[in-house]
């Protein structure tokens, strides 16, 4: 019991830091609108939430936490060790609590046989370990997201004066859209979100609303790329079928990837959100219009069925795209014709 105290003691700023900044890659703020500009009246947190995110540990655990802390402590005891970083990682909200350390400890005091012991000591020095790793790769991924969104902000900014001009013009917004295009795929993660949610969170509470509205903008750019490219690789899947025998038909229900409506909206998600209404107005089927605006809402409804439901579902990118798509739904109702 003395020695696993003491690891806990030793390491509890690694628990602690673990923990926040998981809660910042991982975890979602609380739910509400973070791309269109008519939401700015919105709440973003009620007034139970202002208290600290370590609350938790000032009460004693329920039976049912002290025995899902129990199943997961003998899970991760006779676990391989190549198992346990990946183990710990899943559950580090959980692992990574000074409770969890203490629970430990408890058991290890309790238990009969010297085998034991030594299997739950190992665990807690095996834990620690993993989490000093866990806190360094994470440093590393926010400081990777955080370098990523500030470069796209500052594409916004004037080239002489380096100040930021709202309403953004059209060419801040396309030098925007270039810098976003040049970030690997693969580094517009969650993390990337979480890293935008959380600056867009500091700067409306600071007041900061021009920077707000610059977030929203990348966001928006992410979201038309990311539903964009969905439809593209919606459309590969299509010829891969027809490659491999299956009737490309069948697939229809899922997207129309050859026709006025797809292309229309092929266009409308490569535009600036600001240019959305004057687009819809003149192609919408009327004077020079193109689609009725029942042939685009069902493109529209048919691209969040197979791209948007198809993310992971509750996920950030998800969240994200999901609004964007339905801010488009209401921009085409709300054209007349």
């Amino acid at each position: 019991l003395l020695f696993i105290s003491l690891v806990f003691t030793m390491n509890f700023l690694t628990y602690i830091s673990t923990a926040l900044l998981l809660s910042v890659t991982h975890s979602f703020a609380p739910q509400r609108p973070i791309i269109s500009s008519y939401y700015h009246g919105t709440r973003l947190f009620s007034e139970s939430s202002s208290g600290s995110r370590l609350q938790g540990n000032q009460r004693l655990p329920s039976p049912s936490e002290v025995e899902t802390m129990d199943e997961m402590i003998n899970r991760l005891a006779n676990a391989p060790a190549y198992e346990l970083p990946s183990a710990v990682t899943r559950s580090v909200r959980v692992v990574g609590s000074p409770r969890f350390f203490m629970r430990i400890a408890e058991l290890a005091d309790e238990a009969k046989d010297a085998t034991t012991k030594d299997k739950l000591s190992s665990l807690a020095e095996n834990i620690v370990r993993t989490l000093e790793v866990v806190v360094s790769t994470t440093e590393d991924k926010l400081d990777k997201n955080s370098e990523d969104v500030e470069t796209i902000i500052k594409a916004a900014a004037d080239e002489e004066s380096g100040e930021f001009f709202i309403p953004l013009s059209l060419d801040q917004v396309e030098k925007m859209k270039n810098t976003l295009q040049e970030i690997d795929p693969f580094r517009l993660d969650e993390g990337f979100l979480t890293t935008i949610d959380t600056y867009m969170d500091k700067s409306q509470k600071d007041g900061l609303d021009g920077m707000v509205t610059i977030l929203q903008k990348i966001l928006q750019l992410y979201a038309g790329k990311m539903v964009l490219n969905g439809r593209a690789e919606n459309l590969g899947t299509r010829v891969g079928a027809a490659v491999s025998g299956v009737d490309p038909d069948s697939l229809e229900e899922q997207t129309n990837t050859n026709s006025p409506s797809a292309d229309l909206l092929d266009k409308i998600l490569q535009s600036d959100v600001e240019m959305w209404d004057g687009l819809l107005g003149s192609s919408i089927e009327g004077e020079g219009g193109v689609v009725t605006k029942g042939e685009l809402v069902g493109e529209v409804q048919r691209t969040m069925e197979a791209v948007v439901l198809g993310l992971e579902n509750g996920s950030m990118a998800q969240r994200v795209q999901a609004e964007f798509m339905r801010e488009l739904l209401m921009r085409i109702e709300n054209i007349e014709g």
